[in-house]
């Protein structure tokens, strides 16, 4: 799998709404693309990003570290095939906005905390219990591994405000 010039895809892209494939082999290629990621969630400002965002249908994501939200210095990390083990009842509305539907942002509750289970790129298993940004950015990730997006957590007042701004978003790239 190539990483020169990963691309983002966008609201319409069918592979936005599909499940990701588990992945079974950890070699350096894989590694490659999961620093492809790293640059390409940087050069667009983002501070997670998803393999299906990107074009590729298998379970990746990267994401950064971050303790609140304005921690622009966090470390990026990357989980392979990564699963949501424990949510906790405690949850926060806090406003979302995502690489693959632009200009568009909402208020998405979800629980405060969770703990994550997944491999790195070289294979290695890790449980890690995230809290508040973090455990946001990692929820948000592991929806797109899953087909789901911010706005599907929306109202249905709010998901009618943004209707015709997410027809044209997927018209508008229609030619990817």
């Amino acid at each position: 799998m190539g990483t020169a010039g990963l691309k983002l895809r966008y609201y319409g892209d069918p592979i936005l709404r599909r499940r990701a494939e588990e992945i079974t082999v950890f070699d350096p290629p894989l590694r490659g693309v999961a620093d492809a990621m790293v640059e390409t969630m940087r050069e667009a400002e983002g501070v997670g990003l998803a393999a299906p965002q990107v074009g590729i249908e298998r379970r990746l994501l990267v994401a950064l570290d971050m303790r609140t939200p304005d921690d622009d210095g966090a470390a990026p990390i990357a989980m392979v095939n990564p699963e949501i083990t424990e949510r906790s009842r405690e949850t926060w509305v806090f406003e979302e906005g995502c690489l693959s539907i632009p200009g568009i942002r909402g208020d998405v509750t979800r629980p405060s905390q969770v703990k994550v289970r997944y491999r790195d790129v070289d294979g290695r298993e890790h449980t890690i219990d995230a809290e508040g940004m973090f455990a946001r950015i990692l929820q948000h990730e592991i929806d797109h591994l899953d087909g789901k997006l911010f706005i599907d957590y929306l109202s249905l007042a709010e998901k009618t405000l943004i209707k015709t701004r997410l027809k044209k978003l997927a018209h508008s790239h229609d030619d990817q």
